[in-house]
């Protein structure tokens, strides 16, 4: 059976067919092409005839022309379009034309760097000309970065190692920072919250160094499809950007499919696990040898479901090393290995988490299934656009979870096909992350008493570190004195440096992984279960003060869940104001979060067969927030006992929380909610909606800013939800919120729509 006649087979199977909510295909499109510049060398133009490149898509062309005019721009087209070549074209023209020249990529994984090296090998060795490209990351040999240092035309890395290994070392990369012209930065779209941040701050003080190098590098971004990529791009750059999006490249024919899993339970709104029914639909792709990709939302669901698959390729006389795992974690070698099999066919279905979601080139697959909403529009249309060919038909398909966020989506496909992606977000002062890349900056050059890093408070926070004893001010300039090299105590992937690592003792000592410090007491706490290529391993001891977790090798029926306890305390009130009855406030508050146990939850029926204690310190988060406060007199107007009312906040927070991602265009991890029937700040009913991260990165004050689309969308869910008296799918568990609470909630949003609908 090959595709066509798969799509035909699900298309008339009515079994199948009930569970479809939406059948979008999308037509073929021809390729729009432009003829090769004249500004481009003969011999770069006789390597891309030689790769079969005759002429280029329009979109090509017009980032060239724009690069050659010495302006910034940003490569806006969807994934498989020639990003690449958008941007390896005007650097390799100008390399040819200026041997001294020196470019920088920066990509935001070490896999992406290491597949756009080959990339470039290619045409470099076709045109058979002396331009030294490296890749400079954490896995690159002692003994090649002198060479690299002193050699290196084009410099291949990512946002960590050029924070921690080339801005502070400055002095050593010479050749690099006295001749630097351009700047690649690919998949900006991958830079919003915490990660953006930083990226904007490190943008700085790479261009910092540049001009004390007397260079004024030119920009080359790439983004997927969204909202503001000329916005976003700007705020990272902080200057002028060129938006080039008139997409010149061909596609098939696309099948998306909107599948939402069958409701097992009516009463309670239970649908069928979103694991098992992404391993049905998979299974049909491994039947039909349709090669294939499948996303999951986390570690965990990756890991479940290639031991699901891989026991199927099993019953199909399958070759179990025809289905891989893919995730952060894995060993660099076997990351690659697995890239490798993708390319050439060997591997049939690759589970990943969203780390295939960027360019990496897999070669050109069949088919993609998303085993829930990613938590974007764009990151949804990236993980979709892993499949297809540009002459064949491809299949999509998204699998909805119980989430009410999936529901809403998978309920509202206009929403979905009609509405242009989400905006990226950062926001580079960021007290946290800018007080941290100051400390950097002046550990690479001493900072002048009148320059500005930042337009908000350079001069401030240097004077207050300089009264922490971490600067001294002398001369009118301001040098770093610590003894702490700074770079290393700060992480770019988020506000905290710290993570545990993961290590076998099953034969000996061995690393097998990682987990930030956050995460770890709900993933590696003593008696969980860590999973890793589909094999198990229990967790003997969790180290917390080396930040370690041992582990060995198991054969177990079961995974692990783990139970959490969160409490807020409110630190300052920045801003707030009245909405009718209802008030909003904005601030800074202490999260303080523990693991207090976990459940054992078997493999295949997901059942819950057993439980255990935790006992682990508190991790607090200092963070910003925005909170709605609900005057008593409603509850007393609405009739509310303290149950009732408890059950309506819970809802309410939870229906918001799961709606605000696809305003907010963050992880759905990025946000929390929390709801207090009697808040120790205010001593009234209060919804909090706060940033997850120490420090905070402006989401919960865009929803304090304009809160009324989050408001109407959490209104919007429940009101349609078709399920009797709430759900998993419109405002959580029953038994979490109440039979009533579907009801209560309702209310409760119609009046707070109403009150912010009149401000």
């Amino acid at each position: 059976m090959n595709l066509e006649q798969l799509i035909d087979y699900l298309r008339g199977n009515p079994q199948l067919g009930a569970n479809i909510t939406h059948w979008e295909e999308i037509p073929p499109r021809e390729a729009q092409w432009e003829d090769f510049p004249d500004a481009i060398q003969p011999r770069l133009m006789e390597a891309l005839r030689a790769k079969g490149i005759q002429r280029l898509y329009v979109h090509q062309a017009e980032a060239f022309r724009h690069v050659e005019a010495g302006k910034h721009v940003v490569l806006v087209t969807p994934t498989a379009s020639g990003k690449t070549l958008g941007y390896n074209l005007p650097v390799l023209n100008t390399l040819l034309q200026e041997p001294d020249t020196r470019a920088l990529y920066l990509f935001p994984t070490k896999a992406l760097s290491q597949d756009q090296l080959n990339e470039l090998h290619d045409l470099i060795t076709r045109m058979e000309a002396d331009i030294r490209t490296f890749t400079f990351d954490g896995d690159t040999p002692v003994a090649a970065r002198k060479a690299i240092r002193r050699a290196g035309h084009i410099v291949i890395t990512n946002p960590d190692m050029l924070h921690q290994g080339i801005l502070p070392h400055h002095t050593i990369w010479i050749q690099l920072f006295e001749n630097l012209r351009f700047v690649v930065i690919d998949e900006i779209h991958y830079y919003r919250g915490v990660f953006g941040s930083h990226l904007a701050n490190l943008l700085r003080r790479l261009k910092r160094i540049a001009h004390f190098y007397g260079r004024r590098p030119q920009f080359i971004c790439c983004s997927a499809t969204i909202a503001n990529p000329g916005e976003l791009a700007g705020r990272l750059l902080e200057d002028d950007v060129v938006v080039v999006d008139r997409n010149g490249a061909p596609s098939g024919r696309k099948h998306f499919v909107f599948y939402n899993p069958p409701v097992v339970n009516r009463e309670l709104g239970i649908r069928r696990s979103v694991v098992n029914e992404t391993r049905r639909l998979a299974r049909f792709l491994l039947d039909a040898a349709v090669q294939h990709i499948v996303f999951a939302r986390s570690r965990v669901r990756v890991e479940i479901l290639t031991r699901y698959l891989k026991e199927d390729a099993r019953t199909l006389h399958m070759e179990q090393r025809r289905v891989r795992g893919y995730r952060g974690g894995y060993l660099p070698n076997e990351r690659r290995q697995i890239e490798q099999g993708l390319r050439s066919g060997d591997i049939l279905s690759v589970v990943s988490t969203n780390a295939l979601e960027l360019g990496i080139d897999i070669g050109q697959l069949d088919a993609a299934i998303l085993a829930g909403y990613p938590g974007s529009i764009a990151s949804t249309w990236q993980q979709a656009g892993r499949a297809g060919r540009r002459s064949t038909t491809s299949l999509a398909i998204l699998v909805a979870s119980s989430s009410p966020l999936d529901q809403f989506i998978i309920q509202h496909p206009e929403y979905f096909f009609h509405k242009s992606p989400e905006m990226g977000i950062i926001d580079p002062d960021n007290l946290l992350i800018l007080m941290s890349h100051l400390k950097c900056g002046a550990f690479e050059i001493p900072f002048e008493e009148q320059e500005e890093f930042s337009p908000v408070g350079t001069a401030e926070i240097l004077d207050y570190l300089v009264d922490k004893r971490v600067l001294r001010k002398t001369g009118g300039k301001y040098f770093w004195m610590s003894e702490i090299y700074p770079a290393e105590e700060v992480s770019l992937r988020s506000a905290s440096p710290d993570n545990v690592v993961i290590v076998d003792t099953t034969e000996g000592e061995q690393v097998i992984g990682e987990v930030d410090l956050f995460s770890a007491p709900m993933l590696v706490h003593k008696e969980a279960i860590y999973l890793h290529e589909g094999n198990m391993y229990h967790v003997d001891n969790l180290d917390w003060d080396r930040k370690k977790a041992y582990v060995h090798r198991v054969a177990v029926d079961y995974f692990t869940d783990a139970i959490t306890k969160t409490t807020i305390k409110v630190l300052t009130v920045d801003e707030d104001k009245d909405a009718g009855m209802f008030r909003l406030g904005y601030g800074e508050i202490q999260v303080s979060g523990v693991t207090t146990g976990y459940k054992k939850i078997k493999l295949h029926t997901h059942e819950n067969v057993g439980a255990g204690r935790v006992y682990l310190p508190e991790l607090e988060m200092a963070t910003s927030a925005a909170w709605v406060e609900i005057p008593d007199a409603l509850a007393a107007e609405l009739n509310f006992n303290e149950n009732q009312l408890s059950g309506a906040l819970q809802a309410t927070a939870n229906l918001m929380r799961n709606v605000a991602p696809v305003y907010l265009m963050c992880d759905p991890n990025d946000i929390r909610a929390l709801p207090m029937v009697r808040s120790p700040f205010s001593h009234i009913p209060t919804i909090y909606l706060y940033d997850n991260y120490p420090g905070g990165v402006g989401l919960s004050f865009k929803f304090f800013t304009d809160p009324l689309p989050i408001v109407e969308a959490a209104l919007q869910l429940v009101s349609h939800c078709p399920c009797e008296a709430g759900c998993p799918s419109c405002v959580g568990p029953m038994l979490e919120v109440g039979t009533a609470a579907k009801q209560h909630s309702l209310i409760v949003l119609q009046q707070l729509t109403q009150a912010l609908g009149n401000r």
